[in-house]
């Protein structure tokens, strides 16, 4: 696709680390304006900026909990006094709480569900006013192959990213009219800190017998961005472990 996107502004959420880093610097070094988002990991956050800047990129970093909405507001709010408003968002925020299945409490539950599927809403609907004056967008969700399979972190987190699909579907068929897109991404077993540390996973029984990288993760995100006719799709990246 030629689709240009430099001057864009877009907004990636959970960007310290990670497929969110990865989104990042990949629109940064497309020509975007970049707000970089993080919860708490201040020193990664940074981290990432320093990598947009240095591939020739514009970016500031948001402290700010996605799954709040006020917390969510000011970092729409920021964004647009720092880089004008905003064309692109990747809804990349996300918790993985593992335990066994009868210690899991509603708390847990809450709080997956906040992080992971209430935050793409609260930044979707922040965005829109934005995107429908320009009658241009794209909004890509990161969700997980575990939608599909059930996964390896527990019912909480599977349902949490299935019902991201739900979200891409209801928006994207409200805005195919609009030169708005809503895509998603649903990646298995990516050589990231949250699989091989947080959730310690060894090198996975998929075909290809290794983890994905966060590489080829971003182009798939990418792919969304750039195509104009891609839309309420999800675009699984998992080695051949599950076929969509």
């Amino acid at each position: 696709m030629a689709t240009d996107l430099s001057g864009k502004t877009c907004i990636v959420t959970g960007a310290s680390r990670g497929i969110g880093r990865g989104c990042a610097v990949a629109l940064g070094s497309a020509g975007c304006r970049v707000a970089v988002n993080y919860r708490e990991r201040a020193d990664e956050a940074a981290e990432t900026r320093r990598r947009i800047e240095e591939a020739g990129g514009e970016a500031f970093i948001v402290q700010a909990d996605a799954s709040d909405a006020g917390d969510v507001g000011r970092l729409v709010d920021e964004t647009r006094e720092r880089f004008g408003p905003v064309s692109i968002l990747i809804n990349n925020a996300g918790i993985a709480i593992t335990k066994p299945v009868d210690e899991l409490t509603e708390a847990d539950w809450d709080a997956t569900l906040a992080v992971n599927l209430k935050s793409a809403f609260l930044l979707t609907q922040a965005v829109l006013p934005d995107m429908r004056a320009a009658r241009w967008g794209r909004i890509v969700n990161v969700s997980s192959n575990a939608a599909f399979t059930g996964g390896r972190v527990g019912p909480h987190y599977a349902a949490s990213k299935a019902g991201m699909h739900g979200l891409t579907h209801g928006y994207a068929a409200a805005l195919v009219k609009e030169g708005i897109t809503v895509n998603s991404v649903a990646p298995a077993i990516i050589d990231t800190d949250m699989t091989t540390q947080d959730l310690r996973a060894a090198t996975p029984k998929n075909p290809m017998e290794r983890f994905g990288t966060v590489e080829e993760t971003v182009d798939a995100v990418m792919l969304m961005v750039r195509n104009a006719y891609v839309t309420g799709q999800t675009l699984l990246v998992n080695g051949g472990n599950y076929f969509h």
